[in-house]
């Protein structure tokens, strides 16, 4: 089982680590450079080429049955869900086969909008502790599943 993180933007980078040392899980840092690596020896940082999604093709190749994948990018989360991985997003909120359509759907949607509208601004709610506690439960939960 592995761990992988996509860490570019990732606001659940110490939690995740965290988690993983507690259940004594290898986390796998992915990120096309500029985060800090991790001075724990349970945590990995793998830098990919600058580009487009190189950090998510280097995840989706490799996540598979038995792994948990961490990210907010929806086309990513759709291919380690087909490949049977585990998908939380930052805000510990699952992502799997059941779901994981009407999410790509929703995110297509809300790009033609974007694009018919580029004066549309959509506010985001701020990043807190609710949302980091939520993160660490289900990361929790996840880990715990996968090792059965």
């Amino acid at each position: 089982m592995s761990l992988y993180v996509d860490a570019d933007a990732c606001p659940v980078r110490a939690e995740a680590e965290a988690v993983a040392a507690r259940h004594g899980q290898r986390v796998i840092f992915v990120s096309n450079g500029g985060i800090r690596p991790s001075p724990a020896p349970h945590a990995e940082m793998v830098y990919v080429d600058a580009g487009a999604d190189a950090a998510d093709r280097w995840i989706a190749e490799r996540a598979g049955a038995g792994d948990v994948v961490i990210t907010a990018d929806i086309p990513l989360a759709a291919r380690c869900v087909a490949a049977g991985a585990r998908v939380l997003r930052p805000d510990g909120s699952a992502l799997t086969e059941a779901n994981i359509g009407t999410t790509l759907a929703m995110r297509d949607l809300m790009a033609d909008l974007r694009a018919a509208d580029p004066f549309r601004q959509g506010a985001s709610k701020p990043f807190g502790k609710a949302d980091r506690a939520r993160f660490r439960d289900a990361l929790d939960a996840a880990l715990r599943a996968a090792a059965q």
